[in-house]
């Protein structure tokens, strides 16, 4: 029995295809409409958990200065209408916004810092509907990353004073 070239050739792409090696996938981020914000090299974030009449979610991120971030929703799949820091990480920063019916959290660590970090977000969902909480705790690794030495400091430019011709004014006699 003899096959076409071209079922061989099909066969053996899919074969050879299925050995390429690519790095592991990482868990989707909401949409980035901020091009200016980067994303850490590790971001993996837990679900979002119920506890009590608040929500609760653990990151692990690195502190090579990119950002991890959740996007959550009311039940009804909308936006929170507004949203606040109760408690202000103490090794890094947050930033909340709207964005595609949703609300998302990000968290950035400071550069190089290693161990815990937490903040609290109390999300208010409008409608005279009661407020509700998001206890965010992160696990900061940094490995790999590598802090810069500060600047050299430049040596002050010392400007010599500049010399104004003096000049005199004469008064005439009346």
């Amino acid at each position: 029995m003899r096959l076409p070239i071209a079922a061989i050739c099909l066969t053996m792409t899919g074969l050879v295809g299925g050995c390429v090696h690519q790095p592991p996938p990482q868990a989707p981020l909401p949409p980035n409409p901020f091009g200016y914000l980067k994303r850490s090299a590790v971001c993996v974030p837990g679900p979002v958990s119920h506890v009590g009449d608040g929500r609760s979610v653990e990151l692990k991120t690195r502190s090579d200065d990119g950002l991890c971030s959740i996007a959550i929703s009311q039940p009804e799949g909308d936006a929170y209408a507004s949203f606040l820091l109760t408690t202000l990480p103490v090794h890094g920063n947050s930033f909340i916004y709207n964005y595609n019916k949703q609300t998302v959290v990000t968290y950035t660590a400071n550069t190089a810092y290693a161990g815990p970090d937490s903040f609290v977000v109390t999300l208010v969902p409008g409608g005279g509907k009661p407020r509700t909480t998001l206890q965010v705790s992160a696990l900061i690794d940094a490995t790999g990353v590598v802090v810069p030495p500060p600047p050299a400091a430049a040596k002050p430019s010392v400007k010599p004073p500049v010399r104004r011709k003096a000049r005199h004014h004469v008064t005439k006699p009346s």
